[in-house]
């Protein structure tokens, strides 16, 4: 286990990457967590551009009016028709017919061009990268801190519990989700109507004095639902499947094969609450964000909308379709969400092991510093600095 910088018994790299001579610092796990999200994008978002494509030509999307994007890390509302980011490009002079993923693929890069492939990218990175550096920097802040307080009250090598993960995932996301979730409502707002800067402060204000404070966190409890489990499960299974191999710095190879592993499994677990939640992002969409004018022209004055409670859009899909209803989408779900996953947790551990890399060069150069200034240990200080970095240096081959 880690040894603190007073300990008499000294750790070698590799042995604990949270001894805290070593330590990854926050600003090192927002690098490494920005460089996982646009990797994570950059790979999965042409997915979901086929997808949806193939979707709305098989008129199997849920909504006329609108439907969930995914660019590997978060969902986001977008109108149908020629507005809505995935619409086909205006350079194809006549609609395309897809007979299947790779079809789509080939015809959309041929006709449309290939950086089609990534329609929508910029603006939903403009959110996700700071809700992937909030969710991944908090994770890791809360794992150590939990972990240095259970090893406290139980001593250092004492094993660690599996709740440990659990609740280190689940208050992440719960942080990740409170801060982001307003500016995902205004950009939403902001996208759906073509607003200006100006007229959003505007809606800003209406809503507040509308609906109050709590109007900003509008479907806060389904998303909250949702990923709060989805985080507890995927960290917890990850962190197991490290300790089960008895691996403290993991490979490319190791993350992504565990990010796969631990993202399907989590997602197989959450999928009724997906279900829930893509219903009611929809329903959300259709009545506030993406309503036709002549709707609500003919509706006249508009009404207060009752919304639907989560577990009873979960009773309405269960009387509808029953248990199938609830687990709808579990296949696309996870070849979605298995390699994003994985993308996202083998590159964020590669910028770590990297950074982690750094910290040793830098912590031995500053110990042969001082014991060259002293002038005592110096001979003894040189073998162990070339040791202690080639040791970290093989370890971390990849």
């Amino acid at each position: 286990m880690a040894r603190s910088v007073g300990s008499s018994v000294a750790v070698a790299p590799g042995e604990d990457m949270d001894d805290n001579r070593f330590r990854i610092r926050p600003y090192q796990q927002i690098l490494s967590s920005c460089s996982g999200a646009l990797v994570t994008s950059l790979f999965m978002t042409p997915l979901d551009v086929v997808k949806t494509r193939l979707q709305a030509q098989q008129k199997v999307l849920i909504s006329n009016k609108c439907y969930l994007y995914c660019n590997g890390l978060m969902d986001h509302i977008c109108p149908c028709g020629p507005n809505g980011p995935m619409a086909p490009s205006t350079n194809s002079k006549r609609p395309l017919h897809f007979t299947g993923t790779i079809d789509a693929f080939t015809k959309i890069s041929r006709y449309e061009g290939v950086p089609s492939l990534w329609s929508g990218l910029g603006p939903t990175l403009i959110l996700a990268l700071p809700t992937t550096v909030i969710y991944f920097v908090a994770y890791e802040q809360l794992r150590i801190r939990l972990k240095e307080l259970y090893q406290r009250r139980k001593g250092r090598d004492a094993e660690l519990p599996i709740w440990l993960p659990l609740l280190a995932g689940s208050s992440a996301r719960v942080l990740a989700v409170t801060i982001v979730n307003p500016l995902e409502l205004i950009r939403t707002k902001m996208q759906s109507e073509k607003l200006s800067y100006r007229e959003v402060g505007q809606a800003f204000r209406s809503m507040l004095r509308v609906q109050g404070i709590l109007g900003l966190w509008k479907g806060f409890f389904p998303t909250i639902l949702r990923d709060v489990p989805f985080s507890g499960i995927y960290w917890t299974t990850y962190e197991s499947f490290k300790k089960h191999f008895n691996v403290s710095q993991p490979t490319f190879a190791f993350s992504f094969a565990g990010g796969a592993i631990s993202g399907g499994v989590a997602a197989f677990f959450t999928v009724p609450f997906d279900v829930v939640k893509t219903h009611q992002q929809i329903a959300f969409g259709e009545q506030f964000l993406y309503a036709q004018s002549g709707d609500s022209k003919a509706a006249g004055p508009k009404k207060p909308v009752r919304s639907i409670g989560t577990f009873e859009t979960m009773g309405r899909i269960f009387q509808m379709n029953g248990i199938r209803g609830l687990f709808a989408g579990l296949t696309p779900r996870l070849v979605k969400v298995a390699p994003a996953c994985a993308i996202m947790i083998a590159s964020f551990e590669y910028g770590k092991n990297f950074f982690y890399r750094y910290n040793v060069q830098r912590y031995q150069e500053r110990k042969d510093r001082v014991a060259a200034g002293s002038g005592d240990g110096s001979v003894v200080s040189s073998s162990s600095s070339a040791s202690l970095v080639n040791r970290a240096r093989q370890i971390n081959k990849y």
